[in-house]
């Protein structure tokens, strides 16, 4: 995060100690046997083996972890350092790197190869800077292949769907397909969750 860009949600609209919080909550869940990876099959169904994926707003790493014990290659990205420790303490394999999505340039990190796919779950785009929703879009689609695709899912009382799909409009991305859940439940309008499968044009 650099003076440039305003700050995330992430860290100005929670509390202190939030992100540690978090990191326990998700390993709480996986000692109990909770199922955290719902995300990470859905995008496994929709790619070869060995695809290389960028988990974009990874927190502790729960969704890559899952997707690089399936065989692909993953790259985990977060804003947060604290959530990128937890996640390199917790799960080796996948890469883990710094970085404010909205000023997301991998190059310069040593991964300049492009991606076949995305995910960006855990409510991310609620919780990136006001008004970079777009721009957030956008880098993320730099650097996925010509047909590559995201999957995007939030909540709708923390990011209304209008909204999203206004961003979408200057992202690079269309709108390919939308569920109410993970596990592909048919959208309706009163959903109060959205998981969106955006696609880039071939070439």
């Amino acid at each position: 995060m650099t003076s440039t860009t305003p700050a995330p949600r992430w860290f100005t609209d929670t509390d202190e100690g939030h992100s540690h919080w978090y990191i326990e909550r998700i390993r709480a869940m996986a000692a109990e046997g909770t199922d955290l990876g719902g995300e990470a099959r859905l995008v496994d169904a929709m790619v070869p083996r060995g695809s290389r994926i960028l988990d974009a707003g990874c927190g502790p790493g729960q969704v890559g972890a899952v997707l690089h014990a399936g065989g692909h290659e993953v790259v985990g990205v977060d804003v947060d350092p604290e959530l990128i420790a937890a996640a390199k303490a917790d799960h080796m394999g996948p890469t883990w790197l710094v970085s404010d999505l909205c000023e997301l340039d991998l190059s310069t990190q040593g991964q300049s190869e492009k991606f076949d796919a995305a995910v960006i779950a855990g409510n991310v785009l609620a919780y990136v800077a006001p008004g970079t929703e777009e721009q957030v879009l956008r880098r993320i689609a730099q650097h996925l292949k010509p047909d590559g695709f995201a999957v995007v899912g939030f909540h709708t009382d923390r990011y209304e769907i209008d909204e999203f799909d206004k961003h979408l409009t200057g992202s690079g991305f269309t709108l390919e397909h939308r569920f109410a859940t993970w596990d592909l439940r048919p959208w309706r309008a009163d959903a109060d969750f959205a998981v969106s499968v955006l696609r880039l044009p071939a070439k």
